[in-house]
């Protein structure tokens, strides 16, 4: 047993497979649900008001959203056969896909769809993407060289960015308001509730409380829901029309599939393998288990399988693409319970919220500047989370240059995206997503530009340029 692992254990209350007393493991359930539920709820919201859905729509996304991360997160922990990978490891709704979901719900609504033609081609283009995950679960040790820090850094970082309009648009009142009543947009009410979320959040999260930390994001959220309720900004009315039971019944908006995000679709996928190592690796370490050797590689496979398989199983269930969560790896350390059966009590929670649909009635209510507020905040965090990860890579001129271009072309689809106006309606739809166009421009350059010699180093002069083309 290597020293870390030992040093993890010891300070473990519970281990992986200890069954800890029922209510100290309600209480750590309940502390991990604290954690994941607004990370789980908040991208049905936000795809939802993006797109222009009801308010009877977006209950039912997020009630379905609970329901299939609580199924994914039993399937992860319980480890069903070659599925999942046996760890505390919860599941839930990525917002990796999230940008590209909403381009996706666009370009139906551009061609006259309905919502439920926008959620049938959603859902029917994550279904066939998830064998990418699927598939390469069996080529771990492979991917891991092509896709590196490096590469997984810039596409985290692209999405952030991206992410960071949404959460612009959401603040000044959400994307039906600016189309529709742009003379509302961003008024004085809607920039307060925003910036309320926004400074509750920072509030929390600079306490020393630890568990007032964890949970910033969501109390700030509920503080913003508050003063949105004394502004007259929440109907509370939508709710009495919500049926008891939401019935999780398998496509039932149909299916089709939008071809040309195919490519982007099978890309984010290979990018959240990566992630989910990542943090698969993180949850054994803390958990006291092996970060090397047989069971390790044969649990991380297990549980990139698992992430594919329940992101099928959420699309056949009109839900987004499943990941796994890296601040439950927080709520273990800080607990010191590491039992996978605690996993099982979280998902039962989640299940059960799910089948309510006045908890999704609850959240489908919230404004979309509340929303707005928290997304800033959690879109900057991925963004930030994609440069901690570039910088764990060696930055020589190669990485630079790599980094230059992908983020060069990235972003300026999004910010002149006329660029794009000679090509094909397939591929302009393709790489209108800074995602595909930045990710797969890395990918390609970290393939095939030459990688520099160990013995070379990094120029520091100041009076050589960013690139170090003058290095003789």
């Amino acid at each position: 047993m290597s020293d870390s692992k030992s040093a993890a254990r010891s300070e473990l209350i519970f281990t992986l497979n200890d069954k800890p007393p029922l209510g100290q493991t309600l209480v750590a359930a309940l502390q991990h649900m604290a954690a994941i539920f607004i990370g789980i709820v908040t991208p049905a919201i936000v795809i939802s008001g993006a797109l222009g859905f009801d308010t009877a729509m977006k209950a039912y996304l997020v009630s379905m959203s609970l329901l299939v991360s609580g199924v994914a997160t039993f399937i992860q922990c319980r480890k069903i056969g070659p599925i999942g990978s046996g760890l505390l490891s919860i599941q839930g709704t990525s917002f990796t896909f999230l940008s590209l979901i909403i381009a996706i719900g666009f370009s139906v609504k551009g061609a006259g769809g309905t919502q439920e033609q926008m959620m049938a081609a959603i859902v029917g283009t994550t279904l066939i993407c998830s064998a990418t995950e699927m598939i390469f679960s069996r080529f771990i040790p492979f991917l891991r060289k092509i896709i590196t820090p490096l590469v997984s850094g810039i596409v985290v970082l692209l999405i952030g960015t991206n992410l960071i309009l949404v959460g612009i648009r959401d603040a000044g009142g959400g994307a039906w308001l600016l189309a529709n009543k742009p003379d509302l947009y961003a008024n004085p009410q809607n920039l307060i509730m925003a910036l309320v979320v926004l400074v509750a959040i920072v509030i929390f999260n600079r306490t020393r409380n630890k568990w007032l930390r964890m949970g910033s994001i969501f109390l700030g959220m509920m503080v913003g829901y508050i003063v949105a309720a004394f502004m007259g900004k929440v109907n509370f009315g939508a709710l009495s029309s919500m049926s008891i039971i939401t019935p999780p019944i398998p496509f039932r908006f149909g299916i089709s599939i939008a071809w040309s995000y195919v490519i982007p679709m099978c890309l984010l996928f290979l990018i959240t393998t990566v992630e989910s190592i990542g943090d698969l690796t993180a949850t054994s370490m803390i958990s006291g288990e092996p970060v090397e050797g047989e069971l390790y590689v044969k649990r991380i496979a297990g549980g990139v399988l698992g992430d594919g398989v329940n992101s099928a199983l959420a699309s056949i269930f009109n839900s987004f693409p499943n990941t796994t969560f890296s601040q439950n790896n927080g709520v273990i350390q800080m607990t010191g319970v590491a039992s996978r059966y605690v996993g099982f009590f979280i998902a039962g929670f989640l299940a059960l919220f799910g089948l309510f649909p006045i908890v999704g009635g609850i959240f489908s209510i919230i404004p979309a500047s509340v929303i707005g507020g928290a997304m800033i905040v959690m879109a900057g965090t991925i963004a930030a989370s994609g440069i901690r990860i570039i910088a764990t890579s060696t930055i020589n001129r190669r990485g630079v240059l790599i980094i230059a271009i992908s983020l060069g072309l990235g972003m300026g689809v999004v910010l002149v995206p006329q660029i794009l106006n000679h090509f094909s309606p397939f591929f302009k739809s393709m790489f209108a997503s800074p995602i595909t166009t930045g990710g797969l421009v890395a990918i390609l350059l970290n393939i095939i530009l030459p990688r520099e010699l160990k013995n070379q180093k990094i120029a520091t002069d100041p009076n050589k340029d960013m690139l170090g083309q003058q290095e003789g």
